[in-house]
């Protein structure tokens, strides 16, 4: 199994058998969301999906992979939603095979997909990758394997003592605690549960990875091995161990 980043999306194209294409947290409606709140954005759909688009032609995988909250309202879509998701969907199945792990935003989202494109919400093992949304207990046949998850958002913000500041997309890399996660734990580092958390595919959201490992508020990010913790930036570029942004965070005082 090869790992492929695109920083384009950001995605991210697993090579095996199969090649899968993998995007996560697409958000579509969040202008809706945001303009009650008195932040006014036009609809980004469209964009998105010619970035998606352009990733799947680059990339011509076997499967499109939605790691769940393809659309943002809850608990039911927004009229933006439900004028915007069906022409998204189609046009991206009339490129690519694709499925979707259900996220916690996706409530009555089965409405825009066919029979088998929908996929088990506590996760699925395609071509012996492990794959799930984030937002819950991963199924018990995961455990052993490399989840690619979703959910979290990762992004580094980074300011040095000069003001110069750094906010990219970004990968988590994790061992997990399998024994918190409630999968039988194995002696020795053979068989340990990983977890390789993604960016979000929405320009307009983004979580500090910081507070995602100080501050955990998932089952997944509950049972990260912050010592073994690596991150990456979106273009697949290696950081370092999640200690080296110890001290950089966007609060920190000059």
């Amino acid at each position: 199994m090869i790992l492929e980043f695109l920083s384009q999306g950001p995605a991210l194209l697993v090579k095996g058998k199969k090649r899968v294409l993998v995007v996560a947290d697409l958000h579509l409606g969040i202008e809706s969301d945001l303009d009650r709140h008195g932040i006014h954005f036009r609809s980004r759909t469209k964009e998105r999906c010619e970035r998606l688009e352009t990733c799947i032609r680059e990339t011509m995988p076997d499967l499109l992979l939605l790691l769940g909250d393809l659309k943002h309202g809850i608990p039911f879509p927004s009229r933006q939603e439900h004028r915007e998701i069906p022409d998204f969907v189609e046009q991206l199945r009339s490129l690519v095979p694709l499925g979707i792990v259900p996220g916690n935003h996706d409530v009555a989202v089965e409405q825009y997909f066919e029979l088998g494109e929908l996929l088990p919400k506590e996760g699925v093992i395609i071509d012996g990758t492990a794959y799930v949304h984030g937002h819950m207990y991963p199924a018990l046949s995961l455990a052993g394997m490399l989840i690619i998850a979703g959910h979290h958002h990762p992004m580094v913000c980074l300011r040095d003592e000069v003001g110069c500041s750094l906010r990219s997309p970004a990968y988590l890399f994790s061992p997990l605690n399998d024994a918190c996660l409630g999968f039988p734990t194995r002696e020795g580092e053979k068989g340990r549960s990983r977890v390789l958390l993604m960016p979000s595919f929405n320009e307009l959201t983004g979580y500090d990875i910081m507070r995602t490992v100080k501050e955990p508020f998932s089952p997944i990010s509950r049972c990260l091995s912050r010592e073994e913790a690596e991150v990456l930036l979106s273009d697949g570029t290696f950081l370092g161990p999640i200690q080296a942004l110890e001290g950089y965070e966007p609060d920190q005082q000059p």
